[in-house]
């Protein structure tokens, strides 16, 4: 046995792995398809059979079947290689669509498990290529693992059986010019991966361009960068279009190679045929006749033999794309030994607290903060230093380097996400809401609230009065990110969202920094009313949202400035005092 190179072996357990994980989910469903390629490729071979049954009715051959015989198995051997072909196409097209499905869902729940810093590093275009064409490589790869190794497979067996049973010699110059093909393959596989793998970069940049568009176009007409996106899309549509006829070519390269070896077998097989004598005596004409039919059909299924390692090639990269994400761990799922957290009022710390986004530069150095339970603190300080840092330690979304992030005392380690989750609402700076209606993104917050609780939530974020003026009030659709609203609007539905989450943790990042000055003000009492008897941490940069607090601390270069009640900030000497100096200004400093 020749041993197969790192690449062979790379190729082989990705398509043995492909048919352990999708093709046996699906087995009585390729069964029934395997089963109809039986009968097509059995009904093929029958087809070049009976042409010499036919040829000697014709010929009015003393040894013939009879005419209405002949003609009934005709029929059914066409008949049943028809249905059996629907049934095949129906069942093939059905386990597909359903391995598409199952790989497409195992990917989506293996991105919701992932770190934040993996959606940091990863571009959201790059993610999509990978769901939606590497579900149809692995599909592409069961399709051709079945179709090849089953339908052609057989239906070539069965043609050439028929060509040794009719003529025997002949037979072996078709066995000897055919295997000359695979020479030919070989020669192009290299070059398939690597244009593959550029063909999806290119399709990731189409993708990147298209989102930048849609979520940027106020940039877009506002600094006339149309011409550069068009630019950047010709480019990318260009480059998939090259990409996809190089593979197309090489794809079909196999095609003359076999059209040519078929040429020079059907060639010798006249000049052999036509010899006075052959060894064993000379065919009858039927027996010719069903050769050369058979030795014609036969051509098919070759070419689509030849063309399969090709085609494995090109589906392998985006396979490869595929496990590079269901093989990444799980960094949502839960420690051994973890605990729910307690249902009380909880006390916040952060306690000699180091992290650092990329390994290099610490976001955060050696921060010991305690949020006081029941209490509300702003956190305020410049651009940089470290408040969203803190909201998202506090959310988990990253662990910190060294130290530990608490509630009551309990490391957020240690403790079960679906708990922490449960005991913290959030309302962002850069407000993001679901494209459907106002009463569904409000019950994103708690799902089992009722259209009351959903409606006294939008009454205490000042929402209600606004959304009952919308032209289907609670069930008006938002549109993508909640576009169709004002930035004001937005706001206080992702306000109305934590509220009816009714959660004993509050973190408010800016949560009024797309308010107008009225707006703020009734929001400013529905935040009031909100944080009654809860912990609440609030990022502000407006005197008004500090006022609100019952505590502030200063960050500033990842480090813990100044910290106390507010009364005692505002009216002292250091950087809080000095940060909003000039009574009722807003400054922006976040």
């Amino acid at each position: 046995m020749i041993p197969l190179t790192g690449q062979q072996n790379s190729i082989l357990h990705a398509i043995f792995r492909v048919m352990r994980e999708n093709f046996l989910a699906q087995k009585w469903i390729y069964a029934v398809a395997i089963a109809a390629m039986v009968i097509v490729a059995s009904s093929t071979a029958a087809s070049a059979w009976i042409m010499k049954a036919i040829f000697d009715v014709l010929s009015n051959d003393p040894l013939a079947y009879s005419a209405p015989v002949v003609a009934a198995a005709v029929v059914i051997i066409l008949t049943g290689k028809g249905l059996s072909g629907y049934i095949q196409q129906v069942a093939l097209a059905k386990a597909g669509n359903r391995v598409i499905a199952d790989i497409q869902r195992k990917i989506y729940r293996k991105v919701l498990q992932q770190e934040a810093a993996w959606f940091d590093a990863t571009e959201s275009s790059d993610i999509l290529v990978r769901v939606t064409q590497s579900a149809q490589a692995a599909r592409s790869i069961i399709d051709i693992v079945v179709t090849s190794f089953v339908r052609d497979a057989l239906t070539l067996a069965g043609l050439i059986g028929v060509m040794v049973w009719q003529y025997a010699l002949l037979s072996g110059v078709f066995l000897v010019l055919g295997p000359l093909a695979v020479l030919g393959v070989r020669a192009v596989l290299s070059r398939v991966r690597r244009i593959m793998t550029a063909e999806l970069v290119s399709l990731t940049e189409i993708l990147k361009v298209i989102q930048e568009t849609a979520t940027g176009l106020r940039v877009v007409r506002a600094f006339g960068l149309e011409a550069i996106l068009q630019a950047r899309m010709d480019r990318a549509v260009r480059d998939v279009e090259s990409r996809s006829n190089a593979m197309v070519r090489l794809e079909s390269i196999t095609v003359p190679m076999i059209d040519a070896l078929s040429g020079v077998a059907i060639a010798i097989i006249i000049l052999v045929s036509a010899a006075t004598f052959v060894p064993g005596g000379k065919a009858s004409s039927g027996e010719l006749m069903a050769f050369v039919t058979a030795l014609l059909m036969a051509f098919e299924p070759a070419k689509r033999l030849s063309q399969m390692r090709v085609s494995l090639e090109a589906a392998f990269v985006g396979v490869r794309m595929m496990f590079d994400i269901l093989d990444r761990p799980d960094a949502m799922q839960d420690a051994e030994g973890c605990s729910d957290l307690p249902v009380q009022v909880g006390e916040v710390a952060l306690r000699n607290v180091s992290f650092s986004y990329d390994g290099r530069s610490d976001a955060l150095k050696n921060l010991t903060l305690v949020f006081p339970a029941g209490r509300t603190t702003a956190l305020v300080g410049p651009s940089g230093g470290g408040k969203s840092t803190i909201m998202s330690l506090l959310l988990r979304l990253y662990d910190p380097q060294e130290g530990a992030v608490e509630i009551d005392g309990l490391n957020l380690r240690g403790v079960t996400r679906q708990s922490l989750q449960a005991r913290t609402a959030y309302v962002g700076q850069n407000t993001f809401l679901f494209a459907t209606s106002v009463r569904e993104n409000i019950r994103m917050g708690r799902r089992t609230a009722s259209d009351a609780e959903v409606e006294a939530a939008a009454r205490a974020a000042q929402a209600h009065a606004f959304i009952t003026a919308l032209p289907q009030g609670y069930d008006t659709q938002v549109g993508e990110n909640g576009v169709l609203l004002s930035g004001g609007q937005r706001q206080r539905l992702s306000l109305a969202r934590a509220i009816v989450k009714d959660a004993q943790i509050l973190l408010l990042d800016e949560a009024t920094s797309a308010l107008d000055n009225r707006s703020e003000w009734l929001v400013r009492d529905a935040i009031a009313t909100a944080t009654r008897g809860r912990t609440t941490i609030l990022i502000a940069h407006r005197l008004s949202t500090v006022l609100a607090a019952d505590e502030v601390a200063f960050i500033e270069g990842g480090r813990l400035v100044e910290h106390g009640g507010l009364t005692e900030m505002l009216n002292g000497n250091g950087k809080v005092a000095g940060l909003f100096g000039d009574a009722g200004l807003v400054r922006d400093v976040a």
